[in-house]
């Protein structure tokens, strides 16, 4: 999918400096030295604070010896400065500075891999399941802000799924996700067949990991990893850990990695993406 988030840019962008900064062995002293600015200032550029301007990122490439890539951050630097994230006019308490990473990089992204551990992830849910599943999380929250978070939880799903070019989307599910009745039998039998439906559609990869596996490399909770697209191939992507209280996001090679090996192992155990779309239709019979 063609990047159009401001927000995953600028993350991108800042991990590339970094990383380029890293790999020439240049500290942030000298880097800052070179633009006549402070410490503080490489800070900002490296974790997507600010942005530098035009000289500055030509004389910092020099000085990371990637002079040649000066077109490419240029084009990078001015995307990420002008773009506008699709985001924008939803409440701003559903939708903090850190999710509001994990959209941008969402709607960019070339592929969305993940391992759902607890219950049907965000973007295959149904309207009244995603209602079923905003309530029982917060029995408190008012009707219309339970409203304007199944407005945003299927406005994403109209990002990915019809807006541009389409990231494939593979995603391992718990089968006990598939048990809890949420919402009610004729909520969770829609959401069965939906999940079928959308497990037949091409670019869509959906798999059941059976409990009969018994331990296994998820067992520490749902991932998702995020593959950043084509253009930005010295970006490895990254992969994000939501929390009760934070999110993480580890973009380090060698996390990236552990998640992508753990995630390889559930793939193995897990129901053949072709033979999934039958699974679920069982599975809504059945109720």
């Amino acid at each position: 999918m063609a990047t159009s988030s401001p927000t995953a840019l600028r993350w991108w962008f800042a991990v590339a400096m970094r990383r380029l900064r890293e790999a020439a062995g240049v500290s942030r002293e000298a880097a800052a030295r070179e633009i006549q600015g402070s410490v503080s200032a490489i800070a900002h550029i490296e974790n997507g604070r600010s942005l530098p301007k035009p000289l500055e990122l030509k004389s910092l490439l020099a000085l990371y010896g990637v002079a040649e890539q000066n077109e490419k951050f240029q084009s990078l630097r001015e995307r990420a400065r002008k773009g506008k994230d699709w985001f924008i006019g939803f409440d701003q308490n559903e939708v903090p500075a850190d999710f509001g990473l994990f959209l941008g990089m969402e709607s960019s992204a070339s592929q969305l891999e993940s391992w759902d551990a607890q219950v049907i992830p965000g973007l295959l849910q149904t309207r009244a399941y995603a209602e079923a599943i905003i309530r029982g999380s917060d029995a408190e929250l008012p009707d219309e802000e339970v409203a304007s978070r199944v407005e945003l939880r299927m406005a994403r799903q109209r990002m990915v799924f019809e807006e541009g070019e389409r990231p494939l989307v593979w995603r391992v599910i718990a089968r006990p996700a598939l048990d809890w009745l949420v919402g009610g039998v004729e909520v969770m039998r829609e959401q069965l067949e939906h999940l079928a439906v959308l497990a037949a559609r091409p670019g869509i990869k959906l798999q059941v990991l059976p409990t009969s596996v018994g331990a296994h490399t998820g067992v520490e909770g749902t991932f998702t990893i995020l593959s950043a697209p084509p253009e930005l191939e010295d970006y490895h992507g990254c992969v994000y850990v939501e929390t009760l209280v934070e999110p993480y996001y580890y973009e380090e090679l060698r996390k990236i990695r552990a998640y992508r090996n753990a995630l390889a192992e559930l793939r193995v155990k897990a129901s053949k993406p072709e033979t999934t779309p039958a699974l679920f239709r069982q599975l809504a019979k059945e109720l």
